[in-house]
């Protein structure tokens, strides 16, 4: 159990740590996403806006010769003037001068009749006109005013005259930069993330650990509490049975010998959990024959359950062997059958159930009883002393017997076998059941 619960925290931890890491990863590189595509659009719309082209950011004198001299009265020229809305543009993008040399591009503008009238690719390398052209024309195929084609980024505007103006920008140094960060963060991501999960590892000890303590406290006070138990346990019946050799027995020390054994029952499997939820403890694991096992349990609550006015059927497919503890997985079939016995519907029918799952590779143990009004938190039939309000109601004025320690047991044994058990409700019935694997 400690191991399962170090096992969970480790796993829960690591698991909300990926979440996390995952969304951060995620928004950030969105973010990128988002600035690199908005820039690139900043672009484009500065082309189309004027003509295919980058425009001059700054107005300067046809003598440039003036920006390295002084005139007579030896004061400095003046500075250049900046274009007011280009300095817009270049205060929200930081472009500078050197942003259309930077940039690769070309563009094709189409008259009204729709014949290339103008094809520039004086600022690209890698296309010629004639490409231009294609690239052109397979931006009008898509049938969008913007888009991806092969590494460039297009955009289509309508021009005065009736034609188009299509603009092309190399993208290939921008993907490669989201691939970059992508890949870069995922992998420092990757990274702390997997430092993170070893140091959750080596100090999920210490996290549990006062837990373990609390825990092996109740263990032990269970243990030593349970011995103590027995010894006036013997003492009380060993009292009754010399009053009763004094007299003649009767109902008040047929009562003492009855409450005896129910509580010598309870503290019995009471240690015997205690011992099965132990890291010391080990179950005793060999082949042996499931079937056999399923039958020799079974069978004798057929009387018990006349007896009480029910009908058991039993059913099992043979053959079936198991690798386990023979002893913990007996107990499982008799605490189902003992449970749908003492909790079936007045009348009702009980069935019991050992058959293979469609693969052959598991074997399926069904206890299923008449139950017209079942617990509603089915799976808290498993927790320790858990006992619904249902099961403490009186019968023929009698409360039904059971601690709610059973079931528990069962459960601790299933999962000792790394098998599956449950409970499911419905058309008046309840049935529970475990998952074992077999050796096929």
């Amino acid at each position: 159990m400690i191991k399962r619960l170090r096992r969970r925290f480790v796993l829960i931890a690591a698991g909300s740590l990926l979440i996390v890491e995952l969304v951060i990863i995620g928004l950030i590189n969105v973010m990128n996403f988002a600035q690199i595509n908005s820039r690139e659009e900043q672009l484009m719309k500065i082309m189309l806006d004027n003509g295919g082209e980058f425009p001059e950011f700054f107005k300067h004198k046809e003598n440039k010769q003036s920006d390295f001299s002084f005139d007579d009265s030896g004061e400095p020229p003046p500075k250049p003037v900046e274009d007011q809305d280009n300095g817009f543009f270049r205060s929200h993008m930081d472009i500078s001068e050197e942003t259309r040399y930077q940039t690769r591009y070309f563009y094709i503008r189409y008259n009204g009749s729709l014949e290339p009238d103008v094809i520039n690719t004086g600022h690209i390398a890698a296309v010629s006109s004639e490409e231009a052209v294609k690239f052109a024309e397979r931006a009008s195929a898509v049938g969008k005013n913007s888009g991806y084609i092969d590494n460039y980024r297009f955009s289509v505007r309508e021009t005065s005259d009736g034609g188009r103006l299509f603009v092309f920008m190399d993208c290939r140094e921008d993907m490669a930069t989201k691939q970059r960060f992508l890949l870069m963060s995922a992998g420092i991501s990757l990274g702390g993330y997997v430092l993170v999960c070893l140091l959750i590892i080596v100090l999920s000890g210490r996290a549990v650990k006062p837990f373990i303590e609390n825990y092996e406290k109740q263990r032990m006070f269970i243990t030593d509490a349970g011995h103590e138990i027995k010894t006036p346990l013997a003492i009380i019946s060993a009292n009754t049975e010399v009053i009763e050799m004094l007299s003649e027995p009767n109902e008040w020390t047929g009562s003492i010998h009855n409450q005896v054994d129910r509580l010598g029952g309870l503290v019995a499997n009471m240690l015997r959990l205690a011992k099965m939820d132990g890291e010391s403890a080990r179950l005793e694991f060999s082949e042996f024959s499931m079937t056999d096992a399923f039958v020799d349990i079974a069978e004798p609550f057929r009387t018990l359950a006349q007896s009480r006015g029910l009908s058991l059927d039993i059913k099992f497919d043979e053959g079936i062997r198991v690798n386990g503890d023979e002893g913990a997985l007996r107990q499982v079939v008799s605490v189902f059958i003992e449970n749908a016995v003492k909790y079936c519907d007045e009348g009702g029918s009980i069935s019991a159930v050992l058959s293979r799952t469609g693969s052959g590779r598991h074997a399926l143990i069904e206890v299923t009883n008449d139950c017209a009004d079942p617990p509603e938190d089915t799976q808290r039939l498993f927790d320790r002393f858990y006992r619904s309000d249902k099961a403490r109601a009186r019968e023929n004025g009698e409360v039904k017997t059971g601690y709610g320690i059973g079931l528990s047991m069962a459960k601790a044994a299933v999962e000792a076998h790394k098998g599956r058990i449950g409970c499911r409700t419905g058309e008046g019935k309840i049935t529970f059941f475990a998952r074992l694997r077999t050796d096929k």
